[in-house]
């Protein structure tokens, strides 16, 4: 007998994950791609596992753990902001066809494009800053203004680029999807003081704007994020996929045990599940 390919496997894993309270458990897709697990409720960020751009852009420098039509069992999709590696054409229209009840939560910019997609539109809801949003009675979601490498809003007041903080099961995550710091960031989310941050570290520079790259946080001011806002586990992002926009994530890890060797941070492995505990729902 054949044995089960490697993205089926991780999708039975997903599927049979048991995780109790006080715990999420996490999968690492590349990128910013992960699918959180909490109370029965499974989010997938920034899915990102087609080759769409293989065809029409920069080529992957690995191939995505699962395919899209690995995708089954969702409840919900979060996107951070309209480029194509985090809201990725080839995995969403495959997405909605397998999983039709799984409202898809984008900042308005990305609407037009994903109705082109052919997502049904009342599939689409509006990420909106100004309030916290309840959802299936378990999941509590507010969503943070992300600098990509600006703060942008269209007239109605909405952000173009958007991180999000998942209140689910006893565990508060924050993903912050593309951004660097702005001021009030640090301020915001120190008052939230998430459970597990997820922050890019693949930075910015000159020579990368040149070529239309536009970049994020570096590991230096992703590590002291962390700390400036009491994250108790960080976990990087943003570092990966493409060969010219990348970087080490052993900067990360070593700049944080010169300066802040009490803070604690994972990196995840290729299709790892990382199950987070926290001591803060028993408190």
């Amino acid at each position: 007998m054949k044995s089960a390919r490697k993205g089926t496997a991780l999708i039975q894993e997903v599927r049979s994950t048991e995780v109790p309270y006080g715990t999420l458990a996490i999968w690492f897709l590349g990128q910013e791609s992960v699918i959180i697990k909490g109370d029965g409720i499974t989010v997938y960020i920034d899915p990102y596992v087609s080759d769409f751009l293989d065809r029409n852009g920069p080529v992957r420098s690995y191939p995505a753990p699962i395919i899209p039509e690995d995708i089954t069992g969702a409840d919900l999709c979060l996107i951070t902001h309209e480029h194509d590696d985090h809201m990725d054409e080839g995995t969403l229209t495959v997405f909605h066809a397998r999983n039709k009840e799984a409202p898809i939560i984008a900042p308005a910019w990305c609407r037009q494009e994903l109705v082109r997609m052919g997502i049904e539109g009342a599939n689409i809801l509006t990420a909106d800053a100004r309030q916290a949003r309840e959802l299936f009675s378990k999941l509590r979601l507010t969503v943070i203004p992300a600098a990509h490498e600006e703060l942008e809003q269209d007239e109605n007041g909405y952000e173009r680029s958007v991180g999000y903080v998942l209140e689910l099961n006893g565990v508060t995550l924050y993903h912050a999807g593309d951004t660097v710091i702005y001021p009030g960031l640090a301020e915001q989310l120190a008052e939230i003081a998430p459970d597990v941050a997820m922050l890019p570290i693949n930075g910015r520079d000159y020579f990368r704007r040149e070529q239309g790259i536009i970049g994020n946080m570096n590991y230096r001011e992703a590590a002291e994020l962390a700390v400036r806002i009491g994250a108790e586990t960080v976990i990087p992002l943003h570092y990966d996929v493409f060969a010219g926009n990348s970087e080490k994530p052993g900067y990360f890890v070593d700049y944080l045990y010169e300066h802040y060797p009490e803070q604690k941070c994972h990196v995840m492995a290729r299709g790892e599940r990382f199950v987070y505990v926290s001591a803060r729902a028993f408190v």
